[in-house]
């Protein structure tokens, strides 16, 4: 197959963590740029890549073999997802799990009516952590599952406090209790609360004069955020803040723990674990990959929305299958 064009739509840390995935894989070309901002106001790391205008996304659907959306969860890509499914074969990162099934309809209508391929839900989790669930509790059918985020920052609810009256910069990292961690890891499936899983950290600058009482309560008792959690919360300055936490790293792991034998005399613990310094540079090469496999996907004909759940292993992957048989299996 030919190089697979790549467009990214929105050009933040996600977007550029597309794009430095593409200069890594010969087999992928960066063709166009789309942003909701002024495209002169837009410098892709790409020397030669066209910045244009979102507006003007159905004017190019001809340049663009896939399209890679980089918008948020929240209010982005619900909308941006569908209604850009019917023109390009598109892949997003969307992560609220609860709402994927409703997602995934949405795409879908828009996908097949337009004779594209949209998959959605790419990255690490979901996405690779996805896999890692299927796969183990395939072989496992009887045990229990685990996930633990972190040590890392969450981009999400980093925002979220952000948001809050008199906060001027902040950044939230989500932390495993070790003891948690390591009784799930010894094989004694734990029954855990939300509360006993994870804790969450917070360095806040506030603004000159605001009620530092005030924002820790806003934060320790924000809904769906922070108030199932044990929070901490510090206030720093700017520049403590831009000098200690400046990157944006993730990561965690997701546990199977599941019995075999007659009587379920034997254990076994499968672990995926993920230790990332980048989490949007990270996420964009899982997309970027995700983007080589709906090429592939489109090529043979098939339309409609997918996840990583549909997708054959070989098609993320640049090798043919000759060479994955000879160098990975």
């Amino acid at each position: 197959m030919a190089k697979t064009r790549i467009g990214i739509y929105g050009y933040g840390n996600l977007g550029r963590g597309v794009e430095l995935a593409c200069r890594q894989n010969e087999d992928l070309e960066l063709t166009a740029l789309f942003t909701r901002r002024d495209p002169a106001s837009v410098q892709p790391l790409t020397a030669g890549v066209p910045v244009y205008a979102a507006d003007d996304l159905a004017a190019h659907t001809g340049d663009v073999d896939v399209l890679v959306l980089c918008g948020g969860s929240a209010r982005d890509l619900p909308e941006q997802t569908p209604a850009c499914a019917s023109l390009f074969n598109v892949v997003d990162s969307f992560d609220t799990h609860a709402n994927i099934p409703a997602h995934f309809a949405d795409v879908d209508v828009e996908a097949k009516a337009g004779g594209k391929v949209a998959l959605i839900s790419g990255g690490w989790d979901p996405g690779m952590f996805s896999l890692a669930r299927l796969y183990a509790t395939s072989i496992l059918p009887e045990g229990h599952d685990y996930t633990f985020w972190g040590r890392g920052v969450s981009q999400g609810h980093s925002d979220a406090i952000r948001r809050i009256e008199g906060v001027a910069d902040a950044r939230q990292y989500t932390v495993p209790v070790p003891a948690a961690l390591e009784a799930v890891r010894a094989g004694e499936n734990p029954e855990l609360t939300t509360r006993q899983k994870h804790t969450r950290e917070c360095f806040v600058v506030a603004e000159e004069g605001a009620d530092a009482a005030a924002i820790e309560r806003a934060i320790v008792e924000m809904p769906n955020y922070f108030s199932d959690y044990d929070t901490t919360v510090t206030f720093v300055s700017q520049e403590e803040l831009d000098r200690d936490h400046a990157g944006i790293p993730h990561g965690g792991s997701v546990i199977r723990s599941g019995v075999t034998g007659q009587d379920g005399e034997n254990g076994h613990v499968v672990e995926y674990s993920l230790k990332l310094d980048s989490n949007p540079e990270f996420t964009g090469s899982v997309l970027a990959a995700c983007a080589r496999a709906v090429h592939r996907l489109s090529a043979e004909g098939q339309t409609g929305c997918k996840t990583l759940f549909d997708v054959p292993p070989a098609y993320l992957s640049p090798l043919s299958a000759e060479e994955l048989r000879a160098s990975m299996l």
